[in-house]
C-alpha cells in the first residue's frame, strides 16, 4: 500500500472525529426534542378536543353577525313587495271603478241621444200629420196672380 495514501486516510478520519460531538450533548439535545415533542403532542390534544367547539361558536357567531342583516333585509323586502302588491290591487279596482263609471256615463248619453231622436221624430210626425189633414198647400201662379186673376 501506498503510505501517501494511508496518511490521506488518517488526516480525514481525524477531521472528521473533530466534528464529532460529545455524547453527553446529543443526550441532551435529544431529551429536549423528546419535551418539545410531548409538549406538541398535548398541544394536539387539547386543540382536538376545544377546536370543534370552538369553530362551531365561531361559525354562530358569524352567522348571526352576516346572516341576522340579511334577514332583516329580506323582510324588508318582502315588506315593500306586499306594499307594492295592495298598492297594484288598490290601482285595479280604482281602474275597474273607473271603467264602470265611464261605461254608465256612455249608457246616459247613449239614452240622451236616443230620446233627442225620439223627441225629433215625434215633432216630425206632428208636422207631417198636421201638414197631411189640410190635404196639401195652395198653390197659387205667380202669373196668374200678376195678371190680377
Amino acid at each position: 500500500m501506498n503510505p501517501l495514501a494511508i496518511e490521506r486516510a488518517n488526516e480525514r478520519l481525524r477531521q472528521a472525529a473533530e466534528g464529532r460531538t460529545e455524547p453527553a450533548v446529543v443526550e441532551a439535545a435529544l431529551e429536549r426534542a423528546r419535551h418539545q415533542v410531548e409538549s406538541l403532542a398535548e398541544t394536539a390534544a387539547q386543540l382536538e378536543a376545544t377546536l370543534p367547539d370552538r369553530v362551531g361558536e365561531a361559525v354562530q357567531t358569524g352567522l348571526r353577525q352576516e346572516v341576522l342583516p340579511v334577514a332583516r333585509h329580506l323582510a324588508e323586502v318582502r315588506g315593500l313587495s306586499a306594499n307594492t302588491v295592495r298598492r297594484l290591487e288598490r290601482l285595479e279596482g280604482d281602474l275597474l271603478a273607473e271603467r264602470h263609471a265611464r261605461v254608465d256615463d256612455l249608457a246616459l248619453i247613449v239614452d240622451l241621444i236616443v230620446s233627442g231622436w225620439q223627441g225629433v221624430d215625434e215633432r216630425l210626425a206632428r208636422l207631417e200629420r198636421a201638414l197631411g189633414a189640410d190635404e196639401g198647400a195652395i198653390v197659387y201662379r205667380i202669373e196668374d196672380r200678376r195678371s190680377g186673376t
